[in-house]
């Protein structure tokens, strides 16, 4: 085992702990559980700016600019990563950050000058198409990339994903229903991407859990009524509604589930950690619903060092970067030249970042210890903390 710590002046909570059998490093929001957010006028960015000057190259590559000028989510994931920097008391490592412009061609060319620059790991990018552009260059070079995007498509092949993906969040929600003795659940689940990645991972979930699933019902945006109507007419075959919509649609969808009383006082509702927003908070239908999240501690207390340093809110993904960097940087001091190898990366016994435990799988996907948090009065309390390690392999 070997301990790794932060300075002795850091207040931050997260202790750089890495070891093969036990979790590497502690350290949640509560608005989106994984949105990207625009979070103010960003900081002047620079060009091919390097974090530290140490012998161990680490790529950074996030959006500093797009089309319409400077990126305030690129700006605070690059602010995170310093951050990250500078708690971990690094003189070791060089952070190379390249801005990729928010383009899949830019994201090429970022990765390009990052490995050319000798970095032997990747961070970022943030969005789909990007993120496949810089893991192709990556993967010609035989470089690791630890990405931000939501897409598990992109991941794989040495591409691993940091991000929130809707398998953590239906997994988890299923499996607390199991254990509160639910048996039936139907869903309600919009006819988008997101939805059928839901709906996917909703069917193997409840199978897994011994869970039933008496109907589906699938809507178009704003096509909603029909497929309420048809779930409340069913309703004594299902004592569970799962429904994996954004926060911007729950308000319609609320409306029509208290005219067909299918509110939380007559069915248990389910969400995802979309539902982390204040959007939903206050919607008649979801008093009482369920939805799994990353607990709030973690970025609560990085966001107040974030604003105490750079005097505005972070971006909700940048404790990705922060983590990112955290464990890039603390792998680079136990691991030795295997530091990024794909065992070391695929620890089962997983990490502990600022939005809880992680670990990523073999096919570079990940999974996340969540909270489940029930709606109520405006607000969101935990029912089920989020575990603190890793069962099984």
């Amino acid at each position: 085992m070997m301990n790794i710590r932060p300075r002795r002046d850091s207040k931050w909570l997260l202790s750089l702990l890495l070891c093969l059998t036990l979790p590497a490093f502690s350290g949640c929001n509560p608005v989106t559980g994984g949105g990207v957010k625009d979070v103010g006028a960003p900081s002047a960015t620079a060009p091919g700016e390097n974090i530290g000057s140490g012998s161990v190259k680490i790529g950074l590559v996030v959006p500093l600019t797009g089309p319409s000028g400077p990126s305030s989510v690129g700006s605070s994931l690059r602010d995170a990563a310093k951050l990250a920097y500078a708690d971990s008391g690094a003189n070791d490592v060089t952070i190379l950050v390249k801005d990729d412009h928010s383009t899949a061609s830019g994201a090429a060319a970022a990765a390009q000058a990052a490995i050319a620059e000798g970095a032997e790991i990747l961070i970022g990018p943030v969005f789909a198409s990007d993120v496949k552009e810089a893991s192709r260059v990556a993967r010609s070079s035989g470089r690791p990339i630890i990405a931000f995007s939501t897409d598990s498509s992109t991941a794989g092949n040495g591409t691993y994903l940091l991000s929130f993906l809707v398998d953590g969040y239906v997994e988890r929600g299923m499996e607390y229903a199991a254990t509160r003795g639910k048996k039936s659940v139907a869903a309600l689940v919009p006819e988008n991407e997101y939805g059928s990645l839901a709906m996917a991972q909703f069917q193997q979930s409840a199978a897994n859990h011994g869970l039933r699933v008496p109907m589906i019902e699938r809507y178009k945006a704003g096509a909603h009524a029909q497929s309420i109507k048809k779930l409340a007419a069913a309703r004594d075959q299902f004592d569970v509604l799962f429904i994996p919509e954004q926060a911007d649609a729950m308000g319609e969808v609320s409306k029509e589930l208290i005219a067909n009383g299918l509110d939380s006082k007559n069915v248990q509702i389910i969400g995802t950690g979309l539902w982390n927003d204040t959007r939903t908070l206050n919607l008649p239908a979801l008093q009482g619903a369920w939805f799994s999240a990353p607990e709030n501690a973690g970025f609560n207390a990085f966001a107040q060092r974030y604003r105490s340093k750079y005097g505005a809110d972070p971006a909700r993904v940048s404790t990705l970067s922060y983590d990112a960097v955290s464990l890039a940087i603390a792998l680079s001091r136990a691991q030795g030249s295997q530091r990024f190898a794909p065992n070391v990366l695929t620890n089962p016994s997983g990490f502990n970042g600022a939005d809880g435990i992680f670990r990523f799988k073999p096919d570079g996907t990940n999974e996340r210890g969540f909270s489940v948090l029930e709606i109520g009065g405006g607000g969101a309390k935990v029912i089920s903390p989020a575990p603190r390690t890793f069962t099984g392999t």
